[in-house]
């Protein structure tokens, strides 16, 4: 029995290890962006990201699932995904706002934690969908993010890099809608508008020869151009979720067959939420 215990605690551990790691991503980033070192910030939001996809993994594959480990990481991510990006985003650039800044900021932060609580309640009650996210995954906004501060700061700083002049041109007006973005990505976190999840077993295995050429591709993408690609990454699963629900309410309008909805998932399981 004891060996038993010594194994299981074993394997809630491990998983565990990963979610320290991602809390410590977030913590870091709190304090990056209140000394104004944004690309600190930024970079350890992504990390954070790191951090958050292996914990779930790791849990799959030592059979450690439990309790603890959901609330645990749901914790971890309000720190890196919610309050860590949220208070990045203010003392970036949202403070410009004056009185508005601060509740465009809190609102952010509130979402991620509505976004978070949905999720647990969920996992809880009735399990959840292997296939789909509810809303988009506060990791998924908080990326977008941190993303688009490190493209910002390639023109702030001035610094050589490898980019696309014509994504690269849009920059300063995408800094102008900036608050937008926050509130956009907040929204997109507690809609019920369903995301691809990407957590099935075999979803990183090629099953073809094209699989394969795009995600060699994507990998040298992001070795050449690493902001500019994983921005448009980052910027693409953001739309993913409104663009189907477009499609969905006009196949409802024109009666295509092909854009069919499906019944509404439930949220997927596992640790990102």
């Amino acid at each position: 029995m004891e060996k038993l215990n010594l194994k299981r605690g074993g394997q809630v551990l491990a998983p565990s290890l990963f979610t320290v790691g991602n809390m410590a991503c977030g913590f870091y980033a709190l304090l990056s962006a209140h000394q104004g070192e944004f690309v600190a910030a930024a970079t350890a939001i992504l990390a954070g990201i790191a951090f958050d996809a292996l914990d779930g993994r790791v849990a799959r594959l030592v059979h450690g699932e439990s309790l603890f480990g959901i609330e645990f990481d749901s914790l971890s991510d309000f720190l890196t995904f919610g309050i860590a990006p949220a208070h990045m985003m203010y003392a970036f650039m949202l403070k410009d706002y004056g009185v508005w800044g601060y509740p465009m900021a809190f609102f952010f932060a509130m979402c991620g934690g509505l976004r978070l609580a949905r999720f647990n309640a969920v996992a809880h009650d009735s399990g959840a969908s292997k296939s789909h996210f509810t809303g988009l995954p506060i990791p998924g906004g908080a990326g977008f993010l941190a993303s688009f501060v490190l493209l910002y700061q390639i023109i702030e700083e001035g610094k050589p890099a490898h980019t696309w002049k014509f994504l690269m041109d849009q920059v300063p007006f995408l800094y102008g809608l900036a608050p937008f973005m926050v509130l956009a990505i907040a929204f997109l976190m507690i809609s019920t508008i369903p995301y691809p999840a990407f957590k099935q077993p075999n979803v990183l295995q090629p099953r073809s020869v094209k699989i394969l050429l795009g995600v060699v591709t994507g990998a040298l993408l992001i070795f050449i151009y690493p902001q500019n690609t994983i921005f448009v990454v980052f910027l693409f699963y953001a739309l993913l979720g409104p663009v189907g629900w477009g499609l969905r309410l006009l196949s409802r309008l024109i009666g295509w067959k092909r854009f069919e909805p499906e019944p509404r998932p439930r949220d997927a399981d596992g640790p990102t939420s």
